[in-house]
């Protein structure tokens, strides 16, 4: 059975149940109906997640003094903690326009409205379940999207699939430009930040292997085409493959977007303008902090670059791996300490976590509301 037939369905779901409950529902009543061994093992994928992000939490604040934590939280300027919310909530509003761009070529019905409102039930998902809400707003805008034949109005143009495509093709572009910034950030300036990558991220991350990193990737990457080789085999003459390669022409068709969407150097544009944000994001919540008055706009771009690495760690929202990361690049790479680092990082992370949190049960009841 298709675990995401309901949201293939979902143009006919009425009320408040939509996107978000419907999947978190029928995670718990899969939980229930699998038997022993299945359950265990998904109880335990959860279970691994929220410990591996309560660990990275006790971690990062077990030498805290919460006098001094809490008195040096009160000396920050709040102005600009509301500045970087602002950015904050730019971004978002950049990243759905920028989204659009992808999906017009398939349903050019969709609005900024429906991206913007995906993006945000998309983020406050991920509170709940690492990755969960990149599938989450493939839902709503698959909802959303204008029948592909009027015979029958469940079939959409914009079905799951193809969303789901378009989805992978920009998180894997928001990827690239992170590594490309972070490359040049690390060339520019190696004697701090290089270091740093090296000898607290790499080296230990090769030392805890027994092999290369390398083989790791080599390895999946000879899996991963043989696997798409044998689907394609035997898409004819395997249902199971046949459904599988139907899924990756739909991901094809959601990939290939972009070289149907119109004015693409807009969608370039839309790049830089959202990373800037970022960059003014850290950077705001870098003034707010009186204890980290002698770093400047390069170090704020360093700062944004490590966040983002620590919300690429399977755990919820980010939480504790973002705390414990950029505690760790500030302590190494500008000699502040770990339990002095923590609150630039309680402080960027919260004012996030809340503007994430506000946008996503706004766009939440509006879509519940709209017919």
């Amino acid at each position: 059975m298709d675990k995401f037939a309901h949201l293939h369905a979902i143009p006919n779901f009425q009320g408040f149940i939509l996107n978000l409950p419907v999947v978190i529902l029928n995670e718990v009543k899969d939980l229930i109906q699998m038997n022993m061994k299945d359950k265990i093992k998904k109880i335990l994928k959860y279970s691994a997640s929220a410990a591996l992000a309560v660990l990275l939490l006790w971690v990062s604040f077990r030498e805290v003094e919460w006098t001094e934590f809490w008195a040096e939280l009160k000396t920050c300027r709040w102005g600009f903690v509301l500045l970087s919310m602002a950015a904050g909530s730019t971004a978002f509003w950049l990243r759905a326009v920028r989204w659009r761009q992808l999906l017009l070529p398939i349903d050019d019905t969709i609005t900024r409205t429906t991206t913007f409102n995906g993006i945000n039930i998309g983020n406050i998902s991920n509170f709940i379940f690492p990755r969960i809400g990149e599938f989450v707003r493939c839902g709503v805008i698959t909802r959303r999207s204008a029948p592909a034949d009027p015979s029958d109005p469940e079939r959409r143009k914009a079905s799951y699939d193809k969303v789901l495509g378009t989805v992978v093709l920009e998180r894997g572009w928001e990827l690239l430009v992170m590594l490309i910034l972070l490359a040049v950030v690390v060339v520019g300036g190696f004697d701090r930040f290089g270091s740093f990558f090296v000898e607290q991220i790499w080296t230990p991350m090769s030392t805890r292997l027994s092999f290369s990193l390398w083989w790791v990737v080599a390895v999946l990457a000879a899996a991963g085409l043989g696997g798409l080789w044998a689907t394609w085999r035997y898409r004819t003459s395997n249902a199971f493959c046949s459904k599988v390669w139907g899924i990756f022409r739909g991901l094809g068709q959601g990939f290939s977007s972009c070289l149907r969407m119109e004015r693409k150097w807009m969608f370039f544009a839309y790049t830089a303008f959202i990373w800037i944000m970022y960059w003014f994001m850290a950077a705001s919540t870098m003034w707010a902090a009186p204890f980290l008055e002698g770093l400047d706009l390069i170090d704020a771009l360093f700062l944004s670059l490590v966040g983002g690495l620590g919300f690429a760690v399977p755990v919820p929202g980010g939480i504790g791996a973002f705390h414990f990361i950029i505690g760790l690049a500030l302590s190494f790479v500008y000699g502040i300490p770990m339990e002095t680092g923590i609150i630039y990082a309680t402080l960027s992370h919260t004012s996030q976590a809340i503007t994430q949190i506000v946008f996503g049960l706004g766009s939440y009841a509006y879509e519940s509301i709209k017919k």
